[in-house]
């Protein structure tokens, strides 16, 4: 495993200080890398700003801890999870792919499974999650992405590039759920009808802070997934889908401003409410995910590259729902 490279420039940092005035003139991405990690993802702010990420493979969900920037382990046996958000009470609701569910993890480790199906048929391999914030209403992404450690006779089991699925006989049958405030029962909310492509990985959701739009990216190989912005109405349901930007990939989260932050194999990238490319973070091997962390919520915490964590500083905060812990903006 190579050593940590702490406050080491990233290849390209001279974008970060002259592409758009949100990053710290004088930032320099922080990286770890102390723990044997495999495929970072999944990072989720508490209230007090640290960060519990996930490492995939090897089943496990690490703790950054935003006033020492240490790392220790938390939780082993997660159920393979992914991405990851807290709600209300302090639970971790993660997407945990191995048997196709969502968990809610609770402050002691302990956890119950929240969801494993849609319809009676097992669900993909939920992959992120974004909740609510005016009413801890959960979104969650399900591409199918067959992993090695699924069992042999699961029915999602298949070799690359996957053709079908629990939930469509042919194609990837992917799509974006919802799971309202005290239901038991998930809401398909992305359908052939609104123009939505199901043969597709979904990946990326996050929302605005007054619960008023929901963004979803796509998986590619090339990066050009595509990301969509949906009008999110009364009843949870999404309305009005239409296209963000060309760029997808990964892992999204939101700032102060209502910039939208996409991790893919470029870094992160973050776009303007209107979908213009206004910033650039290179990692030098793509990311995975990313969140606004830090006691003051200006920290950018990025999974990637995929054996590391990198921290950088910024001059905005991420928007309220991530960084419940950041003071309101007019105490900046």
């Amino acid at each position: 495993m190579r050593r940590a490279l702490a406050k080491r420039t990233a290849p390209g940092e001279r974008h970060l200080r002259s592409t758009w005035p949100g990053v710290e003139r004088s930032a320099r991405p922080t990286r770890h890398a102390r723990r044997p990690f495999s495929f970072t993802e999944g990072p989720a702010v508490d209230r007090h700003g640290n960060v519990y990420f996930t490492d995939q493979p090897n089943d496990r969900i690490y703790r950054w801890d935003a006033g020492t920037r240490k790392v220790e382990l938390f939780l082993e046996g997660t159920g393979r999870a992914n991405g990851m958000a807290f709600d209300r009470e302090g639970n971790l609701i993660a997407a945990a792919d191995r048997y196709g569910e969502l968990w809610k993890i609770r402050p002691d480790g302990t956890h119950e499974v929240l969801i494993d199906h849609y319809q009676g048929k097992r669900l993909n391999g939920p992959n992120d999650v974004w909740i609510n914030p005016t009413n801890g209403g959960i979104y969650l992404t399900d591409p199918i992405f067959p992993r090695a450690y699924w069992d042999a006779d699961d029915p999602r089991q298949q070799p690359w590039e996957p053709t079908h699925s629990e939930q469509a006989p042919q194609g990837k049958g992917g799509y974006v759920y919802y799971l309202p405030p005290g239901a038991h029962r998930l809401v398909r909310v992305t359908t052939e009808a609104m123009g939505w492509e199901s043969d597709s990985w979904p990946n990326g959701v996050v929302g605005t802070p007054d619960g008023k739009k929901l963004y979803v990216n796509k998986w590619y190989y090339d990066n050009k997934g595509g990301t969509w912005v949906f009008d999110i109405k009364a009843d949870g349901t999404l309305a009005n889908m239409r296209k963000f930007t060309d760029w997808g990939g990964d892992g999204m989260s939101m700032d102060e401003l209502g910039n939208v932050y996409i991790s893919n194999g470029e870094g992160v990238l973050a776009f303007d409410p209107n979908g213009t490319l206004i910033l650039k973070i290179p990692t030098g091997s793509g990311a995975t995910n990313n969140t606004f962390a830090g006691r003051d919520g200006k920290t950018l915490f990025i999974t990637g590259p995929v054996d590391q964590v990198t921290a950088i500083r910024m001059k905005v905060r991420g928007a309220r729902d991530g960084c419940r812990h950041c003071p309101p903006r007019h105490k900046k």
